[in-house]
């Protein structure tokens, strides 16, 4: 039910799958069923819980987009704001995968991220060859090293999707709330470089990588990084912010 289910749901629909969509809310359910999935009740930190989701649906692939990123962003306590997100990509994959395995599943897509991960040594660009910089963010990158080690060497076709910086409905939100409140400062000269993603276009890789993507890592973003010294101070002016 999150910025990226809510659009992932109507492109499989429209493809002629079967959707079953999870939400820990039970208020949301309503929302997904008119996307066209059928929707049920999953608390993904409970393995007893996602045990019977999956058991029941009987499902031939899961795709696994939980994270929880609830309440006010606080980019200073980054480990603080991420922890339910990171326990979905530990102790909530180990849950999908160990149901995955009882109900004889045989695809399994997952989410990842990339963009502060990547290493700060060698070329701009960087590819799914590129190790994870080992420096930031502790737990966060932890969690991130699990999620992208465990899905491929599963026994099934385990993908795993590291998508950039979404924006979007849904997804922009947050991060023009920080600008407008003059939280998101302009660092240095700027010239870090960050890749996005369109949560359309997010949904539209997750469609591919289930219907014909082969097991390993994918980096997804769009083909136009940008340092933060042009899209800060352009998306402050969109949005009525004072420069950065």
């Amino acid at each position: 039910a999150g910025a990226i289910g809510t659009r992932l749901v109507p492109q499989l629909v429209q493809q002629g799958h079967r959707v079953r969509a999870t939400t820990r809310n039970p208020d949301k359910l309503a929302a997904l069923r008119a996307l066209g999935a059928d929707a049920v009740i999953m608390d993904g930190l409970d393995a007893t819980s996602v045990a019977e989701a999956v058991a029941r649906a009987r499902p031939d692939a899961i795709v696994h987009q939980m994270t929880a990123l609830a309440g006010k962003p606080d980019v200073r306590r980054f480990d603080r704001w991420f922890a339910t997100t990171n326990q979905l990509r530990t102790t909530g994959t180990d849950n999908l995968l160990a149901a995955a395995a009882a109900a004889d599943v045989q695809r399994f897509v997952a989410q990842s991220y990339t963009g502060w991960t990547n290493p700060t040594t060698g070329a701009p660009v960087k590819t799914e060859s590129d190790q994870l910089d080992p420096e930031p963010l502790k737990w966060s990158m932890a969690a991130i090293r699990y999620l992208e080690e465990t899905v491929p060497a599963a026994p099934l076709d385990g993908i795993v999707l590291r998508y950039g910086n979404f924006y979007g409905p849904g997804a922009s939100e947050t991060l023009v709330e920080l600008i407008r409140k003059r939280r998101f400062p302009l660092v240095g000269d700027g010239g870090g470089v960050w890749s996005w993603i369109h949560v359309d276009d997010a949904a539209s890789a997750a469609v591919a990588a289930l219907e014909r993507g082969g097991s390993g890592v994918y980096n997804i973003v769009d083909d136009d990084p940008a340092p933060v010294a042009e899209w800060l101070p352009y998306l402050a002016d969109a949005v009525g912010a004072k420069p950065p």
